[in-house]
């Protein structure tokens, strides 16, 4: 069993699968918001639901345009701002998110409410709808979820 104590987080690994994570601390996610390029990453981790090597990361990548150092440099970034951290085996360096995709996820969109809609999450929602064409059961579900929120407000 692999146990690690960080700034953000305490870890503990079995048999390479994360059995428990304990917040200690709430980063600040306005000042450590992942980039674009952070985001690609993050979501390679989270997917994969395990700790992995840069070589792996890079691999997944698929782009050939990024070398293997850069994307090396760019997971250092990320522990510096604390949305990743890694353990070590021998000489290999494992990476992992520090934090959950829904957590990220809500920050973000919450600061895109706040800064691009001036707080308004049906300007945005409909801004999204007009983006491109919508099914007939996506309207349906929304027309269904519409009905249940006036249910909520009668």
């Amino acid at each position: 069993m692999l146990k690690f104590t960080t700034g953000v987080v305490k870890i503990w690994f079995y048999d390479n699968h994360r059995i428990y994570l304990s917040h200690r601390k709430v980063m600040n996610m306005r000042a450590n918001a992942p980039s674009e390029g952070e985001m690609v990453l993050l979501n390679i981790l989270w997917d994969h639901e395990r700790p992995m090597s840069v070589r792996e990361l890079h691999e997944l990548l698929g782009d050939k345009e990024v070398g293997y150092t850069t994307t090396l440099k760019q997971m250092q970034r990320m522990q510096e701002k604390g949305l990743v951290d890694r353990s070590t085996e021998g000489r290999l360096h494992l990476y992992f998110p520090l934090i959950k995709r829904d957590i990220v996820r809500d920050n973000m969109l919450q600061q895109m409410v706040e800064n691009v809609f001036q707080g308004s999450a049906m300007d945005l929602v409909l801004h999204a709808i007009e983006q491109g064409p919508i099914t007939k059961e996506q309207l349906e579900s929304l027309e269904e979820w519409i009905n249940e929120q006036k249910k909520l407000h009668e």
